[in-house]
């Protein structure tokens, strides 16, 4: 790579990073390889702008921020993986408080990103307008491509978490795959990821008697997503929706590729409604994650074992076995989990699975038996993977409360399903609800034959509450 500054041509000689920024406010041609992209957002003006960090040999550790602008998102860099190659021409160096950095100007700036692996196609997958390529930049491409087969750049972190390890408060750094983005409001955005494990379950802060008024909802999105998409994720491990934590910043979330492993970095986590959720912040950052990434092979060996396994489905949380709260009737049966029941090939299925029981409408046991004496309730059950609605109806309702018994015990059975801390405090209805793990077994239906999926409901049956 010394013959970085040997190149005839000063309209294009390269120059190593660590002498370039000795250029303060000068036009340099620069390249390096990727190790880190921030997430594109809107700048305060009419551009988008977006952070990359490139090293090469002469300054492989810290190497140097590259700040871009654009007249839109689709013109910014779209970096397939970390370790890909930037080529950057005309681009100006400047100082700041922060140190020294690197800024691509729209109006004269040029780049070209190619893929970083040795052995690859000399042609760059994405170009900006202004590049013209020469033949002699190649014997730059393929020094790169050499380096870093003994100077690979460090990718995933050591402090990365797993989601079964994320907390609320502190800003972190997760690796993950993203498996679906989606638009849930006009300009907003929503990712969708997952790295094989289970997030924690968290306590329930909302009031039994309201969830007739204001019920916990199914999931975060405001239009659930469709039965195709669900059928795409794994069965197993939590998928955590991730969005961005200031409303009023457009992000390019929609450039994230679906099917990529991603590191993401300055990250917080947030519950909502009891539901865990990733915030993205203006100073967020990402890099993706070879397939071949140590981090990567472990999520998908583990996820693998797990999944290949007849009873390792239950939550992580819940071994070695869930509560005695309840009692099912086929002991012999594996356990599934919530994502199993709703992406199941079948409309009429049964179903035998761990969950919490987060919510029941109505809300207090003396309203549990309509007018007639038969017994009517709905369930609001999460594991890991989903959160759905079941229903408790006439003879099943009989099955789960052993009969007709006295209303204070039916409160207690109630409260110990739903996790109610037994209390002479008159305001107990105010505090955190923490389910235990319990099992069920759980019998799917369709109630419109027009609408065959859209109309699928799921009942327990066979389940009895023991308290």
């Amino acid at each position: 790579m010394s013959n970085l500054k040997s190149d005839d041509d000063d309209d294009y000689k390269f120059l190593r990073i660590i002498d370039a920024m000795a250029s303060i406010n000068q036009k340099v041609n620069l390249i390096g390889v990727i190790t880190e992209i921030g997430i594109s957002k809107q700048s305060r003006g009419t551009d988008c702008c977006c952070t990359i960090k490139i090293v090469d040999e002469s300054n492989a550790n810290s190497g140097i921020s590259v700040n871009f602008f654009a007249e839109n998102f689709e013109k910014l860099p779209h970096v397939e993986s970390a370790g890909d190659i930037i080529q950057l021409v005309r681009v100006v160096m400047k100082s700041h408080r922060s140190g020294v950095n690197v800024l691509f100007d729209k109006k004269f700036s040029s780049f070209a990103i190619y893929e970083g692996r040795e052995g690859s196609k000399f042609a760059p997958y994405q170009v900006s307008p202004k590049f013209h390529g020469r033949d002699r930049d190649k014997k730059f491409i393929a020094g790169l491509r050499k380096w870093t087969v003994s100077h690979r750049p460090e990718t995933a972190s050591s402090d990365s978490l797993s989601l079964k390890d994320i907390k609320q408060g502190n800003q972190s750094t997760l690796i993950c795959k993203v498996l679906h983005v989606c638009e849930v409001k006009d300009g907003e955005w929503m990712l969708f990821v997952w790295d094989g494990t289970d997030a924690p379950p968290v306590n329930i802060h909302t009031k039994l008697d309201e969830e007739f008024d204001n019920p916990l909802p199914l999931e975060l999105e405001s239009i659930p997503l469709s039965r195709n998409v669900l059928c795409k994720f794994p069965t197993v491990g939590t998928v955590l929706r991730m969005t961005n934590g200031n409303c009023n910043e457009k992000l390019g979330l929609h450039l994230l590729k679906p099917g990529k492993w991603v590191q993401f970095k300055n990250i917080n986590f947030e519950v909502r409604y009891g539901l865990w959720c990733g915030i993205l912040l203006s100073k967020s950052k990402f890099c993706f994650l070879p397939d071949d990434d140590d981090h990567v092979i472990h999520c998908r060996r583990t996820y693998e074992e797990r999944a290949e396994s007849k009873w390792d489905r239950k939550p992580f949380t819940c071994l070695p076995w869930p509560s005695k709260v309840t009692d099912t009737d086929h002991q012999d049966v594996p356990f599934v989990t919530l994502m199993d029941v709703l992406t199941y090939p079948e409309v009429i299925a049964k179903f035998r699975c761990v969950v919490r029981v987060v919510a029941t409408l109505p809300g207090h046991p003396r309203d549990f038996k309509a007018p007639c004496g038969t017994y009517r309730i709905r369930l609001t059950l999460e594991d890991p993977t989903a959160r759905i609605h079941a229903y408790i109806y006439a003879e099943d309702g009989v099955k789960f409360f052993e009969g007709y018994p006295s209303i204070d015990t039916m409160i207690k059975k109630h409260n110990a399903l739903l996790g109610v801390e037994e209390t002479d405090d008159a305001d107990s209805d105010e505090k955190p609800r923490n389910p235990p793990w319990v099992e069920c077994c759980l019998c799917s239906y369709n109630i419109d034959e027009t609408d065959v999926w859209g109309s699928i409901r799921y009942r327990i049956f066979d389940t009895t509450l023991v308290g």
